[in-house]
C-alpha cells in the first residue's frame, strides 16, 4: 500500500479518503446514528473511520422496516381492526395505536438498544 502525502507548512499529511457507498438512510437509521453519537460514540466512530456507518444505518433500517411489518402483522390478528368503510375515524384511530405500540417495540429492540 502506498500513501502519497500533501504539504501543509513543515507538515506532511496523507491522503485519505473514505470509500463509502451512497445509500439512502430513513427514519430508524437516522434515530440509530444520533442514538450512536450521544451515547455509543466510539462505536460511532470506529464505524465512521472504517467507512461502514451507512452500510450499518442502512441494515437497520431495513431490519426495523421488517420487523416492523412483522408486528403489526401479528397485533392485527390479536386486535382485529373495526370495519373502514362504515367507520373510518374509529379505523384510523386504532391503526394508529397499533402503528405506536410496534413503533415502541422496535425503537426498544433495534434502536436504543
Amino acid at each position: 500500500m502506498e500513501l502519497t502525502y500533501h504539504r501543509k507548512g513543515d507538515y506532511l499529511f496523507p491522503n485519505l479518503t473514505i470509500e463509502e457507498q451512497s445509500v439512502t438512510i430513513g427514519k430508524y437509521g437516522m434515530l440509530r446514528k444520533t442514538f450512536m453519537k450521544e451515547n455509543r460514540r466510539a462505536w460511532y466512530q470506529g464505524l465512521l473511520l472504517s467507512g461502514k456507518l451507512d452500510s450499518y444505518l442502512a441494515e437497520i433500517d431495513r431490519t426495523a422496516q421488517e420487523r416492523m411489518e412483522v408486528i403489526m402483522g401479528n397485533l392485527l390478528e390479536r386486535f382485529p381492526a373495526p370495519d373502514k368503510e362504515t367507520d373510518r375515524m374509529a379505523w384510523v384511530s386504532h391503526m394508529n395505536g397499533l402503528t405506536t405500540m410496534a413503533e415502541e417495540t422496535v425503537l426498544t429492540e433495534l434502536v436504543y438498544s
